[in-house]
């Protein structure tokens, strides 16, 4: 059994969902459709026709990339240019291609997380905030008798987590008072019959996307026909994704040393090093892609140096003058995330028992060589 393209599409929604892309950001099913078979997946960083030709070798009929392959819009769809002749193989093959950028980026085990557990840093925030997750607090009142099983319930749900806590609440004893009416099927009490019994105030924070599978998981566990609850948005936010990330190295190391870290951790032959070599840094800001323009978000979070892809002749001059180093791994570094991203669907595919074979890329779509 295959899985189609709507399961593939919804898997990629809960990894790097589509509320942490930046505005206008081309990403999402951009060529085939969904409402087909999906037998093998290829993950790529780029679709290039050397990915296509893989793809089509490999009996893939989806392509999960991060760069987009349509990103301005088309004048024509002529075949004798180089994206056209791209486009013509994508579809003659009936190969979908799914994009998921700056939300890859910003996702939890995406390209700035992956980045920043290569390097091991900690304590770490975000550079530019994309998505701050609204909070509600959940409020039921459960009989006594309940509270237990209603409590665990809801948290296991993933309500509570407050930073590095978790199972976070607050209960207080009061009484609750109802009159079942006559067709009510009362778990306390007779029908016309006013009732008082010993229940809980029950409180608890719960993040907007799991609000939906709290109160799904509260009504299961609760005894009552109609729980008595409410959902309370909250001025305080929680978790912060976004662009970039700045954190603490696991030790105090020159700048000389750090690059060749750069060079192991992401896997390239080579970086460009902006600063002194002999500078000792502490704190480093790590920002897949092109980061010319966060260098002064990475002077505010207090970054010593910032590790950034495709850094321009200007900026490093602006960056060596504010006293922040730079170390450039190029904008191909992003392909850290292949085999992270293959690894997630592989593991949804194997929990849905489904025979649809999931892949990482090996072409290399760097374009640079150094000679």
């Amino acid at each position: 059994m295959f899985v189609n393209g709507h399961t593939v599409m919804r898997w990629m929604e809960t990894f790097a969902p589509a509320r942490l892309a930046v505005p206008d950001d081309r990403i999402g099913l951009q060529l085939g459709t969904a409402d087909k078979e999906v037998r093998a997946i290829l993950v790529a960083l780029d679709v290039t026709e050397e990915v296509a030709d893989e793809a089509i070798a490999a009996g893939a009929n989806w392509i999960v990339a991060h760069h987009a392959i349509i990103y301005r819009p088309l004048k024509n769809l002529r075949t004798d240019t180089p994206a056209g002749r791209l486009y013509e193989k994508l579809i003659k093959h009936d190969i979908a291609v799914y994009i998921a950028h700056t939300n890859l980026d910003a996702a939890e085990g995406g390209v700035n997380d992956l980045m920043a557990r290569a390097l091991g840093l900690h304590n770490c925030r975000v550079l530019e905030t994309v998505y701050e997750e609204p909070l509600y607090k959940l409020v039921v009142f459960v009989p006594e008798t309940h509270l237990e099983p209603v409590m665990d319930a809801v948290f296991d749900a993933g309500a509570g987590a407050i930073g590095e806590y978790s199972r976070c609440g607050f209960y207080a004893a009061g009484t609750g008072t109802f009159l079942p009416g006559e067709a009510a099927n009362p778990f306390i009490g007779e029908a016309g019959r006013t009732e008082r019994v010993a229940e809980y105030r029950l409180e608890t924070i719960v993040p907007e996307p799991m609000v939906a599978d709290v109160e799904r998981a509260m009504r299961q566990a609760h005894p009552y026909e109609e729980p008595a609850f409410d959902w309370i948005p909250l001025r305080q936010t929680g978790r912060r994704y976004g662009l970039g990330q700045c954190g603490d190295l696991p030790g105090e190391v020159t700048l000389a040393e750090l690059a060749e870290q750069v060079k192991k951790a992401l896997d390239v032959d080579r970086v460009r090093v902006v600063g002194p070599l002999d500078r000792r840094v502490r704190r480093a800001a790590v920002l897949g892609g092109s980061g010319s323009r966060y260098i002064g978000r990475a002077l505010s979070a207090g970054a010593d140096v910032l590790i950034t892809g495709d850094i321009d002749y200007h900026s490093a001059h602006d960056a060596l003058a504010a006293g922040l180093c730079l170390i450039d791994p190029g904008h191909n570094a992003e392909k850290i995330v292949k085999r992270a991203l293959a690894d997630y669907l592989r593991k949804q595919a194997e929990a849905a028992a489904s025979s649809t074979k999931v892949l990482a890329s090996e072409v290399d779509t760097d374009p640079f060589a150094v000679l």
